[in-house]
């Protein structure tokens, strides 16, 4: 009995996880180039997912098809990242998809070897908070900056160019890079996947350091003293991150 259950979980899993890579078939998603747009449409088709879910089933059988779900969403968002023209098309052939991949085996697996390991229901809600969190900011972030933002760091000055420093970019000098950085940890927590978490929280700080300190280079050629000024008082709020180091 025990060995059919496990099948029939597994069934379960492989068959919520296609519905959520089902997401590439959403063909506004690849036509779009507005990164707010994006995300609506990505929450709306994320939001009716749930709602389904939700009706299908119940208790068990619902935390393991929405968490497949999930998972599958976020291979279908790599998927999309490949394929639809992005600039950051190699991220998410790559890296991106490679991360969803491992996160996906890891809950599979300790999910069949350890079940009571995937229950710790306080530890989920607060990897959904981090999320909830890390998407907020992340999203006030590009609202903020509105024209200023961009997924690429720009190495000549537009005239539309302009220095934000005010709404979220008072507390954080890189608000964007802060929400994505706990959003990529949140998802790992809500799946109680311990190896991920170490292994997103590792990529992602790399990652956000390299980056920070190439478009702060960038930014100084900009702004010159206002920027240099702005990031002595503003901190990035990344851990162990101060960014590009000013002449003396």
């Amino acid at each position: 009995m025990a060995g059919g259950r496990l099948v029939a979980e597994g069934r379960l899993s492989a068959g919520c996880f296609a519905l959520g890579v089902s997401v590439v078939l959403v063909p506004a998603l690849v036509r779009t180039q507005c990164a707010f747009t994006s995300g609506a449409l990505l929450a709306t088709y994320l939001a009716v997912i749930n709602v389904l879910l939700l009706l299908l089933y119940r208790g068990l059988h619902y935390q393991i098809a929405v968490r497949a779900c999930f998972l599958g969403f976020v291979c279908g968002c790599g998927l999309i990242l490949s394929f639809g023209g992005s600039s950051w098309q190699h991220f998410g052939c790559a890296e991106y998809k490679l991360a969803a991949m491992s996160s996906w085996v890891e809950f599979t697996i300790e999910k069949l070897l350890f079940p009571d390991m995937k229950q710790v229901t306080w530890l989920s809600f607060l990897g959904l908070l981090m999320a909830l969190f890390g998407e907020s900011l992340r999203k006030a972030a590009m609202l903020t900056a509105g024209s200023n933002f961009n997924h690429i760091v720009q190495n000549e000055k537009a005239e539309s160019h302009r220095l934000v420093t005010s709404g979220v970019y008072s507390w954080s000098r890189h608000p964007s890079y802060v929400g994505w950085f706990y959003w990529s940890i949140g998802t790992q927590v809500i799946l109680c996947n311990p190896i991920c978490i170490v292994g997103y929280t590792l990529a992602s700080w790399r990652f956000f350091r390299e980056r920070i300190e190439e478009e702060e280079m960038t930014l100084i050629q900009f702004f010159g003293e206002d920027y240099e000024l702005y990031k002595k008082q503003i901190p990035t709020r990344l851990p162990f991150i101060k960014g590009a180091k000013l002449e003396p």
